[in-house]
C-alpha cells in the first residue's frame, strides 16, 4: 500500500525516526485541502502511544480537511546541516502516514492524554500553570490524533 523508499543507503532505524518525533518542535501536518489541493500547516505536537497529538481550534481548513478526508502525512526535519564544501546537506527526516481523528470538547480521555503529552514536551516543569491555562481553555480546543500507519525515516550524514 504504501511505497518503498527509493534511496535505501538513506534509510534510518525506526528509533531514529521516534528520537526525532520526541524532540523536534514542529511538523507540517498535510491533508487534502479545499478543492482536493494539497495543503501543508505547520503545528506543534507531541508524539506518544505511537501516536501524534495536535491541538488547534475548534474550526478551520484543516478541521474541513480531516472530516472530508481523514488520511494525513505528517513530516519531520530534524537535524539539518548545510555541508558548503560537498554542495549537499546531513538531515534526519520522519515521513508518517495515517488516520486522523477529532476529539473537540467535551472532555474524554484522548484529549487529556493529547494535552499530558503536549505540556509534558514544550513546558515540562510548570504542571501548575499549564493546568490552569488548559482547564481556561479546553472548550475553545480540538485535538487532532494521528494513528501511524506506515512510518519512514531518512537520515544522510556524511562528513
Amino acid at each position: 500500500m504504501f511505497r518503498e523508499i527509493r534511496r535505501n543507503d538513506r534509510l534510518a532505524p525506526a528509533e531514529t525516526g521516534t528520537a526525532l518525533l520526541k524532540k523536534a518542535t514542529s511538523g507540517i501536518l498535510c491533508v487534502l485541502g479545499d478543492d482536493d489541493y494539497p495543503y501543508g500547516v505547520p503545528v506543534n505536537f507531541a508524539y506518544a502511544d505511537d501516536n501524534i497529538y495536535i491541538h488547534c481550534f475548534l474550526d478551520g481548513h484543516k478541521i474541513d480537511a480531516i472530516k472530508k478526508s481523514p488520511k494525513v502525512c505528517f513530516t519531520v526535519l530534524g537535524d539539518e546541516e548545510v555541508m558548503v564544501d560537498q554542495i549537499s546537506t546531513n538531515y534526519t527526516s520522519v515521513i508518517i502516514f495515517g488516520k486522523a481523528e477529532l476529539f473537540p470538547p467535551p472532555e474524554n480521555r484522548v484529549r487529556e492524554a493529547a494535552f499530558a503529552a503536549i505540556i509534558d514536551k514544550y513546558i515540562p516543569d510548570e504542571k501548575e500553570r499549564t493546568s490552569k491555562y488548559i482547564e481556561a481553555n479546553k472548550a475553545r480546543a480540538n485535538v487532532i490524533r494521528i494513528s501511524v500507519e506506515h512510518m519512514t525515516c531518512k537520515q544522510r550524514s556524511i562528513r
